[in-house]
Protein backbone atom coordinates (compact mmCIF):
# COMPACT_ATOMS: atom_id res chain seq x y z
CA UNK A 1 0.00 0.00 0.00
CA UNK A 2 2.80 2.22 0.75
CA UNK A 3 4.59 1.39 -2.58
CA UNK A 4 1.38 2.32 -4.27
CA UNK A 5 0.76 5.73 -2.34
CA UNK A 6 4.87 6.61 -3.44
CA UNK A 7 4.09 5.96 -6.76
CA UNK A 8 0.85 8.35 -7.30
CA UNK A 9 2.82 10.59 -5.25
CA UNK A 10 6.05 10.52 -7.80
CA UNK A 11 3.34 10.82 -10.42
CA UNK A 12 1.73 13.77 -9.34
CA UNK A 13 4.86 15.49 -8.45
CA UNK A 14 6.06 14.59 -12.32
CA UNK A 15 2.92 16.08 -13.85
CA UNK A 16 2.87 18.99 -11.70
CA UNK A 17 6.68 19.47 -13.19
CA UNK A 18 6.42 18.75 -16.36
CA UNK A 19 3.27 21.15 -16.86
CA UNK A 20 5.27 24.12 -15.62
CA UNK A 21 6.50 26.92 -18.38
CA UNK A 22 10.43 25.73 -19.17
CA UNK A 23 10.62 29.09 -21.29
CA UNK A 24 11.46 31.58 -18.23
CA UNK A 25 10.10 34.23 -19.20
CA UNK A 26 5.81 35.16 -18.30
CA UNK A 27 3.51 35.07 -20.75
CA UNK A 28 2.36 37.82 -22.51
CA UNK A 29 -1.32 40.08 -21.25
CA UNK A 30 -3.94 38.81 -23.28
CA UNK A 31 -5.21 42.04 -25.82
CA UNK A 32 -8.22 44.07 -24.20
CA UNK A 33 -11.24 41.91 -25.63
CA UNK A 34 -13.29 45.50 -25.81
CA UNK A 35 -11.57 48.70 -27.49
CA UNK A 36 -12.70 51.67 -29.10
CA UNK A 37 -10.36 54.08 -30.36
CA UNK A 38 -12.30 56.32 -32.62
CA UNK A 39 -11.19 59.82 -32.64
CA UNK A 40 -14.94 61.15 -33.57
CA UNK A 41 -18.92 60.22 -32.86
CA UNK A 42 -19.25 56.97 -35.34
CA UNK A 43 -22.44 56.64 -32.65
CA UNK A 44 -26.16 55.51 -34.96
CA UNK A 45 -27.80 52.96 -36.73
CA UNK A 46 -26.11 50.88 -39.61
CA UNK A 47 -28.78 49.39 -41.49
CA UNK A 48 -28.25 47.05 -43.75
CA UNK A 49 -28.70 48.15 -47.71
CA UNK A 50 -29.28 44.84 -49.01
CA UNK A 51 -31.06 42.16 -47.41
CA UNK A 52 -28.45 39.92 -44.98
CA UNK A 53 -30.33 37.00 -43.76
CA UNK A 54 -29.52 33.45 -41.96
CA UNK A 55 -32.55 30.75 -42.12
CA UNK A 56 -35.48 32.68 -40.66
CA UNK A 57 -33.06 35.74 -38.77
CA UNK A 58 -32.33 38.48 -41.08
CA UNK A 59 -30.03 41.32 -40.12
CA UNK A 60 -32.04 44.46 -39.04
CA UNK A 61 -28.78 47.14 -37.71
CA UNK A 62 -25.88 47.22 -36.15
CA UNK A 63 -25.82 49.62 -33.31
CA UNK A 64 -23.11 52.05 -32.19
CA UNK A 65 -22.95 54.14 -28.84
CA UNK A 66 -21.33 57.20 -28.11
CA UNK A 67 -17.95 57.06 -26.06
CA UNK A 68 -19.34 57.68 -22.71
CA UNK A 69 -21.52 54.32 -23.45
CA UNK A 70 -18.35 52.76 -24.69
CA UNK A 71 -16.21 53.99 -21.37
CA UNK A 72 -19.10 52.60 -19.25
CA UNK A 73 -18.91 49.15 -20.85
CA UNK A 74 -15.09 48.72 -20.93
CA UNK A 75 -15.38 50.20 -17.11
CA UNK A 76 -17.45 47.05 -16.27
CA UNK A 77 -20.72 49.01 -15.87
CA UNK A 78 -22.91 46.58 -17.93
CA UNK A 79 -26.65 44.64 -18.54
CA UNK A 80 -27.84 41.68 -20.44
CA UNK A 81 -29.80 43.99 -23.12
CA UNK A 82 -27.58 46.72 -23.25
CA UNK A 83 -24.11 47.13 -24.84
CA UNK A 84 -22.25 50.26 -26.78
CA UNK A 85 -22.04 48.19 -30.16
CA UNK A 86 -24.47 45.01 -30.97
CA UNK A 87 -26.10 43.41 -33.76
CA UNK A 88 -30.10 43.20 -33.85
CA UNK A 89 -31.89 40.68 -35.98
CA UNK A 90 -35.67 40.07 -37.20
CA UNK A 91 -37.61 36.91 -36.85
CA UNK A 92 -38.75 37.03 -40.57
CA UNK A 93 -41.51 34.61 -39.36
CA UNK A 94 -42.62 36.77 -37.26
CA UNK A 95 -46.15 38.43 -36.98
CA UNK A 96 -45.79 42.08 -38.51
CA UNK A 97 -46.32 44.67 -35.51
CA UNK A 98 -47.28 48.57 -35.43
CA UNK A 99 -44.66 50.51 -33.75
CA UNK A 100 -43.95 54.42 -33.17
CA UNK A 101 -41.00 54.09 -36.28
CA UNK A 102 -44.09 51.96 -38.76
CA UNK A 103 -44.28 48.52 -38.55
CA UNK A 104 -41.45 45.78 -37.83
CA UNK A 105 -41.40 42.05 -36.95
CA UNK A 106 -42.67 40.93 -33.75
CA UNK A 107 -39.59 38.83 -32.65
CA UNK A 108 -36.29 40.06 -32.45
CA UNK A 109 -32.82 39.42 -30.74
CA UNK A 110 -30.30 41.15 -29.98
CA UNK A 111 -26.20 40.16 -29.67
CA UNK A 112 -24.08 41.38 -27.16
CA UNK A 113 -20.45 41.54 -27.76
CA UNK A 114 -17.69 39.27 -26.16
CA UNK A 115 -15.43 40.76 -28.74
CA UNK A 116 -15.04 44.44 -30.55
CA UNK A 117 -12.56 46.64 -31.84
CA UNK A 118 -13.81 50.20 -33.17
CA UNK A 119 -11.79 52.73 -34.52
CA UNK A 120 -11.35 55.36 -37.45
CA UNK A 121 -12.12 52.83 -39.96
CA UNK A 122 -12.89 49.59 -38.42
CA UNK A 123 -15.67 48.05 -36.54
CA UNK A 124 -14.90 44.26 -35.28
CA UNK A 125 -17.23 42.38 -33.62
CA UNK A 126 -18.24 39.01 -31.86
CA UNK A 127 -20.79 37.51 -29.85
CA UNK A 128 -23.08 34.43 -29.29
CA UNK A 129 -26.97 34.69 -28.85
CA UNK A 130 -29.02 31.25 -28.10
CA UNK A 131 -30.76 31.80 -31.32
CA UNK A 132 -28.08 32.36 -33.61
CA UNK A 133 -25.03 31.09 -31.92
CA UNK A 134 -21.70 32.45 -32.67
CA UNK A 135 -22.06 36.00 -34.83
CA UNK A 136 -18.94 37.59 -36.41
CA UNK A 137 -18.94 41.13 -37.93
CA UNK A 138 -15.96 42.69 -39.77
CA UNK A 139 -16.41 45.99 -40.83
CA UNK A 140 -14.47 48.97 -42.55
CA UNK A 141 -16.46 52.63 -42.11
CA UNK A 142 -15.73 55.32 -45.13
CA UNK A 143 -15.77 57.99 -43.32
CA UNK A 144 -16.38 60.47 -46.02
CA UNK A 145 -19.62 58.52 -46.51
CA UNK A 146 -20.39 58.81 -42.53
CA UNK A 147 -19.54 62.80 -42.64
CA UNK A 148 -22.25 62.88 -45.52
CA UNK A 149 -24.88 60.85 -44.03
CA UNK A 150 -24.68 62.95 -40.93
CA UNK A 151 -24.87 66.07 -42.28
CA UNK A 152 -28.11 64.70 -44.53
CA UNK A 153 -29.42 63.10 -41.23
CA UNK A 154 -28.96 59.65 -42.82
CA UNK A 155 -28.35 59.21 -46.74
CA UNK A 156 -28.76 56.07 -48.87
CA UNK A 157 -24.80 55.35 -49.70
CA UNK A 158 -22.72 52.52 -48.06
CA UNK A 159 -21.06 54.20 -45.32
CA UNK A 160 -19.88 51.06 -43.60
CA UNK A 161 -19.24 47.52 -45.79
CA UNK A 162 -18.06 44.04 -44.20
CA UNK A 163 -18.74 40.54 -43.54
CA UNK A 164 -21.49 38.73 -41.59
CA UNK A 165 -20.40 35.11 -40.17
CA UNK A 166 -23.71 33.64 -38.34
CA UNK A 167 -23.20 30.06 -37.01
CA UNK A 168 -22.28 27.54 -39.38
CA UNK A 169 -23.38 29.85 -42.60
CA UNK A 170 -21.03 31.03 -44.94
CA UNK A 171 -20.10 34.82 -44.25
CA UNK A 172 -22.23 37.03 -46.29
CA UNK A 173 -21.06 40.73 -47.64
CA UNK A 174 -22.85 42.98 -45.86
CA UNK A 175 -23.12 47.28 -47.06
CA UNK A 176 -24.80 49.48 -44.48
CA UNK A 177 -25.72 52.84 -44.53
CA UNK A 178 -26.12 55.39 -41.57
CA UNK A 179 -29.01 56.44 -39.45
CA UNK A 180 -29.31 58.67 -36.32
CA UNK A 181 -32.41 57.35 -34.60
CA UNK A 182 -35.72 59.42 -33.36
Amino acid sequence: MRKRIALIMVAVCGLAVASCDSGGEPAAPAAPVFTNSASGDLSGYYLPIDEARVGKWALDHVFVGQAAEFQSWQGGARTATFAPLMLQFEDTTSPMTQTEMGEARSVTTRVLPTLYVVNDGEVRFEGRSPELGRVMFNGRLDQGALATARRNLGDEGAVLTGSLKVGDAPAQAVRMRWWMGD
